[in-house]
């Protein structure tokens, strides 16, 4: 193998599993750190910088940086199922115990002349406005409702997202001088385009629910409802109450919501029926732990076949039963097992089966090109259209996903929309603003607390239920307190304090290899990947994570580590007699839309002299 190019930014960038995992690239250990330093606001601004609604997300994520946890792959003895940090609940903290934040936001710049229009005030239309906003660019958001957030505000319920959080953060981006025409639904993309914009972001969402076209279902109008616009009237008041038996159709995290508000709204019998199995299911685990341990059975392998009625009224559903059957190249078929139909008795149906893009406004020659599924022909780097003035992002881009991958949507776009507007190819994207600096304060004292944490994961209060079953704005999980946050914090691996080794100081004395706890530091005869992969004191078997590889040492041997299972204690840098290991503290972050992120700018920098 040849020797590891730690100078290019994504071989540290990828050891830092949590950021390289973030769609938004949040630096993760940065903030915990500052969490367990009790500095809450500028672990908010850490956060606010990277994927805008902190607050927000720290409720609501789905948290793909927690699967990718060290945590869970080197913790032992703290039972069957190691737990990553909570991660999410610790940005909850940042944005619950931050002092006044307002005097921290972004300067405006003079105004430059340009009109962006925002179509949606969803989280990738706010993130564009915020980005773009205090460069001087004049932005108009348009929603048809009344406030700001698009689905954030509609379709999560206040048991789970306080009203006043999406307020404040909203408010953040708003007071940027963003102009916000509330209450305008764009009917027609010629019509705006005629209104001389020099850009368009179209963050509208995935605003259709799917229905089910089932035997018995247009006979029955009253008491079936499309998940997500059932939702968004709970949200706005207009729907207080429901049956007393529901059928929550569907797996994902609306289906979730969907039967925790129907158990507070007057649900005695709330059952949510899907059609794969438990595992299979597209809400996050999270999602489904806390539907069951509000009392909410979920019926697998059950495929809806009719709805039943009397007299015009709903009675129940009818399911055939299956089961999943695997082919010999490994694909799932559902197949019926022969049991009879089973008949669910119900006065109420919520389905939440997906959602899908809907784009009526648009009209077809207004030359943006769409697929054949609908949705709009995007270059999924740059997130421009066909028409180049036209950019997408968030659900509207590429069908639904989650917050934090529509506010990472917003950012690139939002670099687009600024390159395009200063005359820059924007397929030509900015590289990220990386920092590597050496931790060493003494001869075996580091300036992070490089201690391993054997504390499992801290639980995160919730009210009462009898408190929180009552109402449908008492919010569940109360976070944690400045307590349980710092031992929580501290059961950070610290991932960005990295390992630098520097070959010609290494005398190949091995103390390294005796003290590393997790066997993954060899020094070996080089070879190719799969088969050094072999040779080492440990195996390294996850070929995601790379190995870290010197050049030839004075034995002709070369150093070699496993990134996989590193804890970043340090105790080979402690140990190291002639200081081969540093332990130096990496940080990556994304360049933005502004004068960084301009090709022009940079260049007239080193003109100068300057660095960009």
């Amino acid at each position: 193998m040849q020797p590891t190019n730690v100078a290019h930014p994504s071989y540290f960038h990828k050891v830092v599993d949590c950021q390289w995992a973030c769609p938004a690239h949040t630096p993760v250990p940065e903030y915990i750190r500052l969490i367990g330093q009790g500095r809450y606001t500028d672990a908010y601004m850490v956060n606010w910088v990277s994927n805008v609604f902190p607050g927000i997300l720290g409720r609501t994520c789905d948290r793909p940086c927690e699967p990718a946890c060290r945590r869970s792959r080197v913790e032992e003895n703290n039972g069957e199922q190691p737990e990553p940090v909570a991660i999410c609940r610790l940005k909850r903290v940042a944005a619950d115990m931050k002092n006044d934040v307002r005097q921290r936001m972004p300067k405006l710049a003079p105004k430059n002349g340009k009109r962006i229009a925002c179509v949606g005030a969803g989280p990738a239309s706010l993130t564009v406005a915020r980005d773009l906003a205090p460069l001087g660019y004049e932005v108009t958001v348009f929603d048809g409702e009344a406030k700001a957030g698009g689905f954030i505000r509609t379709q999560i319920p206040r048991f789970r997202l306080p009203e006043s959080v999406i307020d404040e953060e909203t408010g953040y981006i708003l007071d940027l001088g963003v102009q916000f025409r509330s209450g305008q639904r764009i009917e027609s993309m010629k019509g705006l385009l005629a209104q001389g914009y020099d850009a368009v972001f179209v963050g509208c969402g995935a605003p259709r629910g799917r229905d089910l076209k089932l035997p018995g279902r247009q006979e029955i109008t009253e008491n079936i409802h499309i998940g997500i616009d059932w939702l968004a009237s709970v949200s706005f008041g207009h729907i207080s109450t429901i049956g007393k038996r529901v059928i929550v159709l569907g797996g994902g995290n609306t289906a979730m919501d969907c039967c925790r508000s129907a158990r507070r709204l007057g649900g005695t019998d709330v059952k949510v029926i899907v059609r794969s199995g438990f595992d299979e299911m597209k809400a996050s685990p999270w999602e489904k732990e806390d539907a069951q341990h509000e009392g909410i059975p979920i019926i697998n392998f059950h495929v809806p076949k009719s709805f039943e009625h009397s007299q015009g009224k709903l009675t129940g559903m009818y399911f055939e039963v299956v089961e999943a059957v695997y082919d010999a190249k490994g694909k799932r078929s559902l197949v019926p097992t022969g049991e009879p139909d089973v008949l669910v008795e119900c006065d109420s149906v919520l389905i939440a089966v997906g959602q899908e893009n809907a784009f009526p406004w648009i009209e077809r020659e207004s030359g943006i090109t769409f697929d054949e599924w609908g949705l709009p022909v995007l270059n999924k780097e740059t997130f421009q259209s066909s028409l180049p003035s036209v950019f997408f992002g968030g659900d509207s881009a590429f069908g639904p996903k989650n917050i934090i991958t529509a506010v990472a949507h917003g950012h690139e776009a939002a670099v687009s929309i600024d390159r395009f507007l200063n005359g820059e190819d924007i397929r030509r994207r900015p590289d990220p603003m990386t920092n590597l600096m050496s931790t060493k304060m003494g001869i075996h004292e580091w300036s992070y607390d490089n201690d391993t944490s054997s504390d499992a994961r801290f639980k995160v209060p919730w009210a009462k239920a009898e408190i929180a079953l009552a109402s449908i704005r008492v919010e569940v999980e109360l976070g944690f307190d400045a307590a349980t946050a710092f031992k929580e914090a501290g059961r950070c691996l610290n991932c960005d304090v990295q390992t630098v080794f520097a070959a010609p100081a290494c005398i190949e004395c091995d103390a390294c290899v005796d003290i590393c706890p997790m066997d993954c530091i060899s020094f070996t005869v080089n070879g190719d990947e799969a088969d050094l992969r072999t040779r080492l004191k440990a195996p390294a078997l996850n070929l995601a994570q790379d190995l870290y590889v010197s050049g030839e040492l004075k034995t002709g041997r070369v150093m070699v580590k496993d990134e996989d299972v590193c804890l970043h204690c340090g105790l080979c840098a402690e140990r190291c007699p002639t200081g081969a290991w540093d332990m130096q503290k990496f940080l990556l972050q994304t360049t933005q839309a502004g004068p960084s992120c301009r090709d022009a700018n940079k260049a007239a920098s080193r003109a100068a002299g300057v660095p960009a």
